[in-house]
């Protein structure tokens, strides 16, 4: 099979059966064959969390082959994604824009011995979700099937939704095994039949918070299959803020793309409240409800206070984390059921020494102690958000003790190495054993 452009094997697959010959640390040894890290985009500044994860899992030997279901057009990267060394293989987004590539990806697939159990699962999916996008993710895993370097013997897919479609497909193609990470959106706006069979396919999974846990233990046949993997944050580029006498207005920062679980229509409302203290906003992040969001703060006549900055690379980030005084997320359920998992952003915040608010919702009470480690309110509640910004406003004590035992909490409790750690043995020992 050639290999497609821009992809390049760098081993057969006879060369798993060679032994090694040197010894190595555990955590450093190197799979035999590479692991294909199926994404829904690379690279997205929203995810820094998965590249993380990437990075850290070539460091302890595991090298990867990134596949993407679509090519973002952010144009801007984070640190860690210059540090990842993994090729890059784009699969066409929409069928009908490669029409010939889709071609040869199901003529090779329907030769494959595994092609008929992958057929009858799609099947039985597209009886249920008779979608455009069931289709695509087919169309998608039989492309992958074609064109997966032969070096390859493990998929491991982010995300349990449309991602983990494709990963389910094509390894049943192939006849090679495959594992998830889960989220938040993935698990909340997936139906329940989509993912038992989902968890009856893969050979492994794990979770970033508790919350989801408990939900996919509940559907799982074997719960023992999925386990909790915080997923935590490199914090080493982080340095708090001397501390300072703050000059001018009370400084919010509030992060995170403007969609209907952050809840910032809320924040909006709550700040409406404070027109008579002097504070200033700072959003950053895209998304489809930005200029509805300026809208409203016009309306209540707060808008020259609010500054949007869009999608912005992480030193930008930290540099408005280190001049502000407070941190405001507050996060909801959308109607959808799509929801925060653990925000990455509240771990920023707290690791500037920043005090945070946040809402009672998904992981976020995994990671803010009401009253210890920060604010936390109901969602959907403007008047009790407003409250708690007036009261950290007005009890600078208060604010700088949630901060300092946000920070210790934060650096002490969500270091990435061990998660990283775990994941990478459980990839190490689904490659030896499919290998065998």
């Amino acid at each position: 099979m050639p290999a497609p452009p821009g992809v390049f094997p760098r081993r057969s697959r006879d060369a798993w059966t060679e032994p090694e010959t040197q010894a190595l640390d555990d955590r450093a040894l190197p799979v035999k064959g590479r692991i294909a890290t199926l994404v829904k985009g690379y690279p997205r500044l929203s995810e820094t969390f998965i590249a993380q994860e990437i990075a850290g899992l070539e460091a302890r030997g595991i090298e990867q082959l990134i596949v993407s279901l679509r090519q973002p057009a952010e144009g801007q990267l984070h640190p860690v994604h210059r540090r990842i060394r993994a090729e890059i293989l784009y699969l066409p987004e929409y069928l009908k824009d490669d029409p010939q590539r889709v071609r040869a990806g199901r003529d090779f697939a329907a030769r494959q011995p595994g092609y008929a159990a992958a057929r009858q699962a799609f099947e039985a999916d597209l009886a249920r979700d008779r979608t455009a996008n069931r289709y695509r993710r087919f169309g998608q895993a039989c492309v992958l099937a074609r064109e997966l370097p032969d070096d390859v013997g493990w998929i491991h897919t982010h995300y349990l939704h449309t991602p983990a479609s494709v990963a389910r497909y094509v390894a049943a193609i192939l006849g090679v095994g495959w594992s998830f990470s889960a989220h938040a959106k993935d698990i909340w706006t997936s139906p329940d039949w989509e993912l038992r069979e989902k968890l009856a396919s893969a050979a492994f999974g794990v979770t970033c918070t508790k919350v989801n846990l408990d939900h996919l233990q509940g559907l799982a046949a074997d719960p023992e299959r999925v386990e909790l993997v915080y997923h935590g944050l490199d914090l080493s580029e982080v340095r708090p803020p001397s501390p300072y006498e703050r000059q001018g207005p009370f400084r919010i920062v509030t992060i995170g793309r403007t969609v209907e679980k952050k809840g910032f229509s809320d924040l909006v409302r709550a700040l409406g409240q404070l027109k008579d203290r002097d504070w200033r906003l700072d959003h950053v992040g895209g998304g489809p409800l930005t200029d509805r969001l300026k809208a409203q703060a016009a309306r209540a006549g707060i808008g020259e206070r609010i500054s949007w900055h869009g999608s912005r690379e992480r030193q930008y980030v930290f540099k408005l984390l280190a001049g502000a005084d407070l941190f405001v997320l507050p996060s909801r359920i959308a109607r959808s059921g799509d929801r925060d998992g653990m925000p990455n952003v509240l771990m920023e915040a707290q690791a500037h020494r920043l005090p945070v608010v946040s809402t009672r919702i998904s992981a976020i009470p995994e990671l803010v102690e009401d009253g210890v480690t920060g604010l936390l309110v109901e969602s959907r509640d403007p008047a009790a958000l407003s409250a708690a910004i007036a009261r950290l406003m007005d009890e600078p004590a208060l604010a700088a003790a949630l901060a300092e035992a946000g920070e210790a909490r934060v650096r002490a409790a969500f270091s990435p190495e061990p998660g990283i750690d775990h994941v990478a043995a459980l990839l190490r020992r689904a490659a030896e054993r499919q290998a065998a």
